[in-house]
C-alpha cells in the first residue's frame, strides 16, 4: 500500500522525533537552525564597545568564572534539579547574560556584595507618583482579579498595560510607548536588570510562586521593591528565579506548541533572552496549523549557547 505525501511527513516526524512525537510532543532538534549568527543587537553593540572589551573577551570571562568556581557550579546544578531541568540550560542563560548584556565579576562573592548593597534601600515601583499598587487598581485590570498565581496574574495586567495603556493618554495621563516592565518596575533607569541572573523585576513577581513553592523563599510583593531588588541580586535567589523561568518556557512550549525544547539549550537561553515564552508559543503553534513542521528558532544569544555547547557542557 502506497503511503500519501502527507503520511509519508507525519512518518518522517515520528522517526525523527522518535517517543516524543508518538505522544503528539515534537522533540525539537538539537543545534543552531541558523547556519551562521543572527544579528547582534546594535544596544549591545554599544555598550560593549563603550566598556571597551568585546563579544569575545565577555563570553571567555564569564565560561572562566564557571570552569573556576566549583561552588558556583555547585549551586547550578543543585537548583537546576529541583526545578526539573538540565543545568546547562542554566549555565546558557547565564553566559548569554554576562557575554551580551553585562560583564562577570570575577568571582561569585561579588555577586553578593552587590546584593547587600540593595538591601535596605528605600524606593517604590511606580510612574510619575502613581505605585503600581494604585495603578493597577484602575477599572481597567478588573479582568484580572480572577487569575490565580502570581505568573496568570501579572501577565494578564502586562497584556491590559499593553492594550489600554501603552502609548496612549488615559484620564488626562500620558503613558509612554514603552513595556511594562520598563515603565513601572525599574526605579533606577530603563532597560536594568540585576544580578547573576540577570532577571527582570516584573518577571521575578510572575515566577514568585513557583520559587516560592519550589525552593521556600518568600514570596515577592510589589509593594516592598527593595525586597524584589534583593531576591533578584542574591546569587542564589537569582538562581531559582532563573531556572524557574526557564522551567516555565519549558512547560508552556509544551503545552501549547507541543514541542518539546528541553534538549535545546540554545532555544531555552533564547527565551531567556526575549521573554513573552506563552505568546511565543501560541504564535508557533499558529504557525504549525499546517502539513509543514516550523520549529522555533535560536536568536544571536542562544546561537552562541549551541555553538559553544560541547565546551560549556564540559564545565558541568
Amino acid at each position: 500500500m502506497r503511503l500519501t505525501a502527507c503520511m509519508l511527513v507525519i512518518a518522517t516526524f515520528c522517526l525523527a522525533a522518535g517517543p516524543a512525537a508518538a505522544s503528539g510532543i515534537l522533540a525539537v532538534p538539537e543545534g543552531n537552525r541558523h547556519v551562521e549568527q543572527p544579528a547582534v543587537p546594535g544596544a549591545s553593540v554599544r555598550r560593549t564597545k563603550a566598556g571597551r572589551t568585546s563579544f569575545d573577551a565577555k563570553y571567555e570571562k564569564v565560561r572562566d568564572l564557571l570552569a573556576t568556581d566549583r561552588k558556583l557550579v555547585g549551586k547550578i546544578k543543585s537548583i537546576a534539579g529541583a526545578y526539573g531541568i538540565a543545568p546547562i540550560h542554566m549555565v546558557g542563560a547565564i553566559v548569554g547574560e554576562h557575554t551580551y548584556n553585562v560583564d562577570a565579576y570575577d568571582r561569585l562573592q561579588s555577586y553578593y556584595v552587590k546584593a547587600a548593597a540593595y538591601a535596605g534601600n528605600s524606593f517604590q515601583f511606580g510612574y510619575e507618583g502613581e505605585s503600581i499598587a494604585e495603578f493597577v487598581k484602575r477599572p481597567q485590570f478588573s479582568e484580572c482579579a480572577g487569575r490565580k498565581g502570581s505568573y496568570a496574574l501579572w501577565s494578564c495586567r502586562e497584556l491590559i498595560w499593553d492594550r489600554e495603556f501603552r502609548g496612549r493618554s488615559v484620564a488626562g495621563k500620558s503613558f509612554p510607548n514603552n513595556r511594562f516592565s520598563a515603565v513601572f518596575f525599574q526605579p533606577f533607569f530603563a532597560g536594568q536588570t540585576f544580578g547573576l541572573g540577570q532577571i527582570n523585576p516584573l518577571t521575578a513577581l510572575m515566577l514568585t510562586d513557583m520559587v516560592s513553592r519550589v525552593s521556600g523563599y518568600d514570596r515577592l510583593d510589589e509593594n516592598h521593591a527593595a525586597g524584589v531588588y534583593e531576591a533578584i541580586m542574591e546569587p542564589d535567589v537569582s538562581l531559582a528565579y532563573m531556572a524557574a523561568s526557564i522551567r516555565h518556557s519549558i512547560d508552556v512550549y509544551r503545552s501549547i506548541a507541543h514541542m518539546d525544547i528541553s534538549g535545546n539549550p540554545g532555544l531555552t537561553a533564547t527565551l531567556y533572552n526575549v521573554g513573552n515564552p506563552d505568546a511565543r508559543a501560541a504564535a508557533l503553534a499558529a504557525k504549525n496549523q499546517g502539513a509543514e513542521v516550523h520549529w522555533p528558532e535560536e536568536n544571536y544569544y542562544g546561537w552562541l549557547v549551541n555553538d559553544k555547547l560541547a565546551e560549556l557542557e564540559s564545565l558541568l
